[in-house]
């Protein structure tokens, strides 16, 4: 089955309806289908939708940024971290490498640093407020490339 690119305006909020990302006010997030780029439960109820359409979605935890690991929760030696000044709720990538994790500190405990491995939305449900702006087929290059021209421009 050929892709599209769906582009489309977001508002996400959390069960208790916290507004935690929108694209309302800046540039609409531009999407080949099947690149992995947006979480597989909104992929999946956007499919098919033409432009003009708007939806509400709920995208259980599972289907979004996926359920809290606890494995992925470990005490490092803070010499063994690239970043030194750590402060627990602060980000960063554990390498060089793009596909490196990220991770949160959660604590900072003498020589030792609690990171988190897991997104920050793991186990949360995900609710989603969209309006599909327009739907195209991916161009052969688009597919190639894994990723829709476009994508990711602010």
């Amino acid at each position: 089955m050929p892709a599209n690119v769906v582009i489309f305006h977001h508002t996400l909020r959390d069960a208790e309806g916290r507004l935690l990302d929108t694209s309302r006010g800046g540039p609409p997030v531009v999407n080949l289908e099947g690149s992995g780029t947006i979480v597989d439960g909104l992929e999946e109820a956007l499919r098919g939708r033409p432009a003009g359409a708007r939806a509400r979605v709920a995208v259980p935890a599972a289907r979004g940024y996926g359920e809290r690991d606890e494995r992925l929760v470990r005490r490092v030696k803070r010499q063994t971290l690239p970043v030194t000044d750590l402060q627990p709720g602060d980000r960063f990538q554990t390498g060089p490498d793009r596909q490196a994790p990220i991770v949160t500190v959660v604590a900072v405990k003498g020589d030792e640093v609690v990171l988190d491995a897991n997104h920050p939305l793991a186990g949360a449900d995900l609710f989603f407020e969209v309006e599909i702006v327009a739907v195209r087929p991916a161009t052969p290059a688009e597919v190639a490339r894994g990723a829709a021209d476009g994508a990711g421009e602010a």
